[in-house]
């Protein structure tokens, strides 16, 4: 095994008018050195093997984008292993079953427990919330675009965050294990 990681690029707010374009995102962030560079659907999304850490990863990856997209969002880069231990510690098994309904939001660090409390509140009957670690996992049975948790999990959760809906959870960790074995 190599000495190297994987990360999965997780771009904050990409889409509407914020774009990241995938083929061109994939070209440079190949061209700076990176590996087995994958993207995956225009919002926001893509997967590298590296021998640098985390921090370098970020700032690299921040500047390729600021200089050739005029992106300057958040960008959060969970590993495989960490992106493997999300889906491992889903607390609504159940809701996999329609996987646009469930979400998972990577934080840049864990939130206050008022923070979780009062989104908590938003939480509609048969909806679920939970925070593990640096993860907030949001089920909205009824549609993420019309809940009020939903809504309001973002400004109220106090911390950095950009989520994924399960199909995507999923999808990325696929791309990561091959990028791995690639």
């Amino acid at each position: 095994m190599s000495d190297k990681t994987v990360y999965i690029l997780l771009f904050r707010g990409v889409g509407g008018k914020t774009q990241l374009p995938t083929a061109p995102l994939r070209e440079a962030l190949s061209a700076a050195g990176f590996e087995n560079v994958a993207t995956y659907i225009n919002s926001g999304n893509a997967v590298v093997r590296t021998s640098l850490g985390r921090d370098e990863v970020i700032s690299s990856v921040a500047q390729i984008c600021r200089d050739k997209f005029g992106f300057t969002k958040a960008i959060h880069a969970p590993t495989l292993e960490e992106w493997t231990d999300l889906i491992a510690k889903n607390p609504f098994p159940h809701a996999v079953a329609v996987p646009k309904f469930l979400h998972a939001a990577v934080l840049a660090e864990g939130p206050a427990e008022e923070s979780i409390e009062a989104v908590q509140a938003f939480a509609a009957d048969g909806e679920g919330f939970a925070v593990i670690g640096k993860v907030a996992y949001i089920h909205t049975p009824d549609g993420f675009g019309t809940s009020k948790l939903a809504e309001k999990f973002d400004r109220l959760i106090g911390v950095e965050n950009t989520a994924r809906n399960w199909n995507s959870v999923l999808k990325l960790r696929d791309l990561a294990e091959k990028a791995a074995s690639g």
